[in-house]
């Protein structure tokens, strides 16, 4: 019974990992990080992300520009990047740990002290993957927040709000934390093989009876 409830544990935690590394995935190269809506000209929508701008006019029509030059970005973005990268690396590293390590795989069936440590290691590196994800998402955020309510800013000069991005973001990294903690917290329920207990001896005399050796005449009254 308790070995279907670890089962069942890792199927939740692989189908969490899996859709928080997609998230993951998505919200690194999706330029939705930050919406810009001008108030001169309501008809277009600026659109920032970790990688380029993009601008949305009422037509539908989007127009898009990478950002000129790594250097000059602001330095959240600049790491984000580099974090982002990395936790989708994790996360597809994770996720393959972890499914060699799944109760249902017959890879290392004989080595079960293997896939535990398959499984324990992919669910640590998938939460790793998880922080690596949030700590960018809610430091762009951050920035954000206190850019928008920054006194020292005309109130006509517009002001950067979240984008669609920052709230997948979080997803993502709450997705990737919790199914690494299931898979990592599941690993206990690999079985390891009951070593065989020792042979037991029997004693010389029951040997004896055993095989057929006659007693001392003076034992006998004893056997009878």
């Amino acid at each position: 019974m308790a070995g279907g409830c670890w089962a069942k544990a890792q199927g939740g935690g692989m189908l969490l990992a899996l859709l928080g590394w997609i998230s993951s995935c998505v919200t690194t190269f999706v330029p939705l990080w930050k919406n810009l809506n001008l108030d001169l000209n309501e008809l277009e929508v600026w659109n920032m992300g970790l990688w380029q701008v993009c601008i949305t006019q009422e037509e539908g029509v989007v127009e898009c520009q990478a950002h000129g030059s790594f250097l000059a970005l602001p330095p959240e973005l600049r790491i984000s990047r580099l974090l982002m990268c990395l936790s989708n690396g994790l996360g597809l590293l994770g996720s393959l740990l972890a499914a060699l390590g799944l109760e249902g795989w017959r890879t290392c069936e004989d080595k079960p002290g293997r896939k535990r440590r398959l499984l324990l290691g992919g669910g640590v590196t998938l939460g790793v993957a998880g922080i690596t994800t949030l700590v960018p998402v809610s430091w762009v955020a951050y920035n954000t927040v206190l850019d928008f309510w920054d006194e020292t800013v005309p109130d006509i000069v517009p002001r950067w709000e979240f984008g669609e991005a920052t709230f997948l973001g979080w997803f993502a990294g709450a997705f990737l934390a919790a199914g690494g903690l299931l898979l990592a917290c599941s690993a206990r329920s690999t079985k390891t093989p009951t070593p065989l207990g020792p042979t037991c001896h029997q004693d010389p005399a029951a040997r004896g009876l055993a095989g057929g050796h006659h007693l001392h005449p003076k034992n006998a009254d004893l056997v009878i």
